[in-house]
């Protein structure tokens, strides 16, 4: 798979198949989206291109506001590209591309520079400037340029549609089972390990301090999840919270104890998959009652697994 930051980098000879979107979490309903435009890339000889957008347009015009975002751009790609995309195109947005005329973006961008043969957009899609292009208007576009477009409908899950909104209210209110089944996967997120206060090792409870890539969109707590390790997906606890048993309106950490396992994780790109929620973080009065729910938590995972 190719990856180029911006579309005057992507041009090529060969006509494309360009699904349009945010892709943010790459869910069920994105997922439909690039195979509806791999099956026009087949029937048009044409290669599968996915125009996405970094950062979020929430960021540019309201940041204070923007919504956590579901994964990182270097883990949306690779979703992308997992979802059969051969080429990603990683378009700056910026406040000159929202102004863009509607017409002049497709033109330029879709038609032009990426050689669009069939565009493919979700329902719910709008582009251009304040918003204006509508599925209506790219298709009568696309028709004046001879180029197919289809508009996928919504994707549902029990009754639900796959949208990152829905699946980010889900991991606020720590429903990872709901998430999951919009997502199509278990939501994870990648980070580095760090140096920590080392409380854990000193209570013999050693923990990997993980700092997140990207938002923490999910609730605070105590989780199973797993730990990605050589390859492996090793069983694991994950406290997320504010250690409020040893330190008052604390910053928010990751810590993840791995179970069965030794060695020095430091400085290491690890991806942390949630797997289930085991309570909510609490305050102890003290620290062996914290050890004591410590080891029924990693008790109870264990169980899980």
């Amino acid at each position: 798979m190719e990856v180029f930051r911006g579309h005057i980098h992507a041009s090529g000879t060969r006509p494309a198949a360009v699904a349009i979107g945010n892709f943010d979490g790459v869910h069920l309903g994105h997922r439909a989206l690039i195979a509806r435009a791999k099956q026009l890339a087949e029937a048009h000889d044409a290669r599968t291109v996915v125009l996405t957008f970094d950062p979020h347009p929430a960021m540019v015009f309201a940041p204070s506001t923007a919504p956590k975002q579901l994964s990182s751009l270097s883990r949306r790609i690779e979703l992308l590209g997992e979802a059969g995309a051969d080429v990603v195109v990683v378009e700056p947005f910026t406040r000159e591309l929202a102004n863009c005329a509607p017409s002049a973006f497709i033109d330029d961008v879709v038609l032009h520079s990426l050689r669009a043969h069939a565009v493919v957009v979700g329902y719910d899609f709008t582009y251009g400037a304040n918003r204006a292009g509508s599925t209506d208007a790219l298709r009568a576009q696309g028709n004046r340029a001879g180029v197919e477009v289809d508009v996928v409908p919504a994707i549902e899950r029990d009754g639900e549609v796959a949208s990152s909104t829905r699946i980010r209210g889900h991991l606020r209110e720590g429903n990872l089972g709901a998430a999951e089944r919009l997502l199509g996967r278990r939501w994870d997120i990648d980070g580095v390990v760090v140096h920590g206060a080392a409380r854990g090792r000193t209570i013999g409870v050693p923990t990997a301090n993980i700092a997140p890539h990207s938002d923490l969109p999910v609730c605070g707590g105590i989780y199973a999840v797993t730990l990605r390790v050589d390859g492996r997906e090793l069983p694991a606890v994950a406290s997320l919270g504010t250690n409020p048993t040893f330190v008052e309106g604390g910053a928010q950490t990751l810590e993840v104890h791995v179970l069965d396992w030794e060695g020095d994780l430091y400085d290491r790109d690890l991806r942390t998959t949630f797997v289930a929620r085991l309570r909510d973080e609490a305050k102890y009065d003290s620290v062996d009652a914290l050890i004591a729910q410590i080891h029924a938590d990693i008790a109870a995972a264990r169980r899980f697994f």
